[in-house]
C-alpha cells in the first residue's frame, strides 16, 4: 500500500488545502469541512488516514475521533490543532489517535505521519493474512 486514502478534516481552508496540496500528488486526498460531513464520508469510503482538528464549531475533533474509532478502529487518525497542549495531544493519544501535528505545521512532520499510518496498516494486513494462513491450515487438519 503506497497509496493511501487521506480524508482531512478541518473548518478552516488553509490547512485543509495546505494538507491537500502537500499530499495529492502522493495519496488520494478528499476533504471535509466539519465533523459530521467528514463522518458521513467516512462511511461511503473508509479512510486509511484521517488528519483532525480538534477545535471546530459544533462537533469538536475528539467526538469526531471517538466515532471514527466506533466505525472502524483501525482508521487511523492524526490530530492536527492551533492550539498546541499538551495535555490535548496527550489525551488524544490515548483515545487513540497515532499523532498530534501543530499548525502551521512542517512538510516532513506531515509525510512522517503518513509514512507512519501506512506502515500501521501493513502490518494490521499482514497480521490477518497471518490468522487466515494459521485458519486454513487448523481447518486441513
Amino acid at each position: 500500500m503506497d497509496q493511501a486514502d487521506i480524508l482531512v478534516i478541518d473548518d478552516e481552508a488553509g490547512p485543509r488545502e495546505s494538507l491537500r496540496m502537500i499530499l495529492k500528488d502522493r495519496h488520494r486526498v478528499r476533504t471535509a469541512e466539519n465533523g459530521p460531513q467528514g463522518l458521513e464520508m467516512i462511511r461511503q469510503q473508509k479512510p486509511d488516514l484521517v488528519f483532525l482538528d480538534i477545535r471546530m464549531p459544533g462537533m469538536d475533533g475528539v467526538e469526531v475521533m471517538q466515532r471514527i474509532k466506533a466505525f472502524d478502529p483501525d482508521i487511523e487518525v492524526a490530530i492536527i490543532t492551533a492550539y498546541a497542549a499538551v495535555e490535548t495531544a496527550q489525551a488524544a493519544v490515548r483515545q487513540g489517535a497515532l499523532d498530534y501535528l501543530s499548525k502551521p505545521f512542517a512538510v516532513s512532520d506531515v509525510l512522517d505521519i503518513v509514512e507512519r499510518a501506512l506502515e500501521r496498516c501493513r502490518r494490521r494486513a499482514d497480521q490477518r493474512a497471518m490468522i487466515e494462513q494459521v485458519r486454513q491450515i487448523s481447518a486441513a487438519t
